[in-house]
């Protein structure tokens, strides 16, 4: 397969199923019509587009990340005990788990100060280091699983607990996903392939009362 066509197959796969241009789910999202058949609400919490990678690219209401760059969730964790998941809809090159504010979308994640990540080298990165390499390697279709309680970070592949928790993450820190090379994930911030581990919950959008 050439160049090109490569690069169009991984981009009709990212499309598939999703609403590619953003400003129609703003638009849907705002309309005072009632919706049609088959209508999917757009959730809570979404991927941002107004902060991602300059060649990232987010379709399927806010929920599938293609092209290369990062992208982070639209709200922060705030609640003392979260959980997300993410499946890896295509392989390639990829990375997701946690970042503070100032983490360069641009870059891959886990090479900084600013992101802690799982990735398609199966490894968990933290501040530019390995800190645990994976016995099992993450299968396209997998779904990892996340559990944030400002205390430990942990991972799950297909609803089992990697037991390889990162330990003194400060500050805000938002979901982030990466991806290159033809990757594709899906953020997952309800309706869980998985259950929930007991004592978490998903994302919650922190509502501010006037």
């Amino acid at each position: 397969m050439s160049f090109m066509s490569s690069c169009f197959s991984s981009i009709v796969d990212c499309f598939n199923g999703g609403d590619w241009n953003m400003g129609n789910v703003a638009q849907s999202a705002k309309s005072s019509h009632p919706p049609a058949a088959g209508y999917q609400p757009i959730p809570d919490v979404i991927l941002d587009t107004t902060t991602m990678g300059q060649e990232a690219v987010v379709v399927k209401n806010g929920s599938r990340l293609c092209g290369t760059g990062s992208v982070r969730a639209s709200t922060p964790i705030s609640q003392s005990k979260a959980y997300w998941e993410v499946q890896v809809q295509q392989s390639g090159q990829w990375s997701c788990g946690v970042c503070t504010p100032s983490c360069d979308l641009n870059k891959s994640l886990g090479n900084d100060q600013n992101s802690w990540v799982i990735d398609s080298d199966n490894h968990i990165r933290s501040k530019n280091e390995v800190e645990y390499t994976l016995e099992h390697p993450v299968q396209e279709g997998d779904i990892l699983g996340f559990t944030y309680d400002h205390v430990e970070f942990n991972f799950y592949l297909n609803g089992n607990n990697l037991n390889c928790p990162i330990l003194g993450i400060k500050g805000t820190v938002f979901p982030v996903l990466y991806v290159d090379d033809g990757a594709v994930l899906d953020a997952i911030f309800e309706k869980f392939r998985y259950p929930i581990p007991s004592g978490f919950d998903r994302i919650m959008v922190e509502k501010v009362l006037l």
